[in-house]
Formats: C-alpha cells, sequence, structure tokens
C-alpha cells in the first residue's frame, strides 16, 4: 500500500530568534558554547532584551527544518508536533505551509508558541537558548498510531529524548504504523541526557541516527577518529550519519563506510540549521532507494548552502538548483 507522506518530522515546532552578537557575550551566560539549554519564559525576556538589536524570526525546530526542506525536494511530508495559541504560532503554521508541508497533524496547546534564541558569533557558530512553552506540552497519551498512519518514515529530533515517556510513545506509535525510523541527536547535552534510551533503543531499531562531532563523542566516548566512531554506531544496527560541518561526513552501514567531502563555502554567513538541511538532503535520497554516497553528497550541497544565509531556511529562489543537483545525484 503506498503511503500518502513520504516523511513525518516529530518535534517542537519552534519560532527561531537570530541575533548576531560578540564573542564576550557568551561569556555572560551560563552553558556551552556550541550547545542547547532550556530556559523559562522570564529568561529568554531577559535574554532578548539584552541584545544590540531585536533578533530576526523564521520558523525552526530541527525535525521540522528537515521536514521542510524535504518538502521543498519535492517527496509529500507532514508534522506531529504541538503549537501554541498566539500569533507567532499562526506564523509559523502559515510558514510551513508555505514551504509544502501537510499540517494536518499539528496539535495546539494553551501556551504561546516555543521561541529559540539562536545568538551567533563572529565564527558563524550559533548557541541556542530555548524556550518550549507549548511545545513543551505535548503529551505521551496525546501521540497515537493514527498520528503515523500513511507515513512511510518517521524523523524525529533529539530533542524530544529530553522527554523519554514522550519519545518512547513516538517510536512506539511510529513502528506500530509500519514506518522506518531516524533520528537527529541534535545536541551533545541530549546524548548526555539520554545515552542509556539511545542505546536500548537501537536493539530495538533505529534505521537512521544523525550526529555530529560532539554528538558522537558524547555517544562513545575516548575516540576523535570519526570514521571509526561511524563504524561503532554502525555496528549498533543503524545507518550511521557522523555530520562534521565544513569538514564533510562519514557514513556507515554494515560493511559500508563512505565518506562524503564537503561542498566548500566562502560565504558563511549563519550555521543555524546547516545539520538538519545535511539530514534533508540524505533523507531525501534514503527513501528514493540512492546509494549512500549520493545521499550524502546532497545533504552536502543543501547544508552548505543553508549557511550561506541568516535562519535554517534556504531562500525560495535557491531551490529550482538544488532540485536540478538532486536530478543529476539521483542517476548515479
Amino acid at each position: 500500500m503506498s503511503s500518502a507522506f513520504s516523511l513525518i518530522g516529530i518535534g517542537s515546532p519552534i519560532m527561531d530568534l537570530l541575533a548576531r552578537v560578540p564573542e564576550e557575550f557568551l561569556g555572560t551566560i551560563a552553558g556551552a558554547k556550541g550547545g542547547m539549554v532550556l530556559v523559562d519564559p522570564p529568561e529568554m525576556a531577559q535574554l532578548v532584551a539584552r541584545l544590540a538589536t531585536p533578533p530576526v524570526q523564521a520558523p525552526g525546530g530541527s525535525a521540522a527544518n528537515t521536514t521542510a526542506a524535504v518538502a521543498q525536494l519535492g517527496l509529500a511530508t507532514t508534522f506531529l508536533g504541538k503549537l501554541g495559541d498566539d500569533t507567532t504560532a499562526a506564523q509559523y503554521r502559515a510558514q510551513c505551509l508555505a514551504a509544502g508541508m501537510d499540517g494536518s497533524r499539528f496539535k495546539t496547546g494553551a501556551l504561546p508558541n516555543a521561541r529559540c534564541l539562536s545568538l551567533i558569533t563572529p565564527d558563524s557558530q550559533r548557541t541556542m537558548r530555548t524556550c518550549l512553552a507549548a511545545a513543551m506540552t505535548l503529551r505521551p497519551d496525546e501521540v497515537s498510531v493514527a498520528d503515523f498512519r500513511s507515513c512511510r518514515h518517521a524523523h524525529m529530533e533529539g530533542y524530544l529524548l529530553f522527554n523519554p515517556a514522550l519519545a518512547t510513545a513516538v517510536v512506539d506509535a511510529a513502528r506500530a504504523a509500519g514506518c522506518t525510523l531516524s533520528v537527529d541527536l541534535a545536541s551533545f547535552e541530549v546524548v548526555h541526557a539520554a545515552r542509556p534510551w539511545l542505546l536500548e533503543q537501537f536493539k530495538r531499531g533505529l534505521h537512521v541516527v544523525f550526529a555530529n562531532e560532539d554528538e558522537i563523542r558524547a555517544l562513545f566516548p575516548g575516540s576523535d577518529d570519526y570514521a571509526a566512531l561511524a563504524r561503532q554506531l554502525a555496528a549498533q544496527g543503524v545507518t550511521a550519519c557522523v555530520k562534521m560541518g565544513k569538514d564533510g561526513a562519514w557514513i556507515a552501514r554494515g560493511a559500508e563506510l563512505h565518506r562524503i567531502a564537503p561542498v566548500a563555502v566562502n560565504d558563511v554567513v549563519d550555521t543555524t540549521g546547516a545539520g538538519d538541511a545535511w539530514a534533508a538532503g540524505f533523507l531525501y535520497g534514503y527513501l528514493q532507494g540512492w546509494t549512500l554516497p549520493a545521499c550524502g553528497a546532497l545533504g552536502s550541497h543543501l547544508g552548505a548552502e543553508t549557511v550561506r544565509h541568516i535562519g535554517p531556511a534556504i531562500p525560495a529562489t535557491h531551490w529550482p538548483r538544488l532540485r536540478e543537483v538532486a536530478s543529476q545525484l539521483a542517476a548515479r
């Protein structure tokens, strides 16, 4: 039976607030550079008030970024997550629909919509502070097999692993509906918090796992040999994608190991969402049965295009060229 949707993303529908800050700004807040820390509404308001200029607003959320990019490439996608009840939520939904995503599986809460402040330093690195608000109120009992029916593949962002009961409800319902599964580990803080959960789920069946350098080292401490780490992750029975930003990626599956070359970028503006875009390129090819090198190559093209713009979304005018790149890679 054919599926109505090639991919369903699961995560927090977060409106991104993008702000450029000097390096010394990060010294005035708690937490490591490059990571993500959850904050409450008062702390978010305090951080925004300290910015020299108002932040740029753009729809975000790791899985939502990936889902929207897969939709822009031409596959049917939908999304499971909880919006708020404010104008930010309405703007978020409208912009997702404009990107080609189906909006029928959003849920709505009584709180304001989730927001994420992305602090972008001069080296284009981003450090995130996230206020989940309504998104955080998605309960395990609100997730059902019906949410995943007519979907072929479910892609979950790692941030949901901060709520193990919710993450378990998602993967259980997706499996019951017959979906294949992928997870993007999202941050090293997620891995530190959820490593036992992940190791157990590997045994139960995850098909694709995305990790960057910090995340794979948190999952398997003691080495910075990324080829070996990709093999170690693949040994858990998954297709392992270890993303290394401007240095490309390693992909491992079974006995296969592939070095994915980066696409060079000389005009980096903002790295926000680059890993999500890489995952989108990979999943687009993966869901159509491409070779792993071709999947990774499209990931590299999407990630490289994302860093040329502020925010996680690639502007509409750039998608025709990327769709042509995808067509060429499909022939490999």
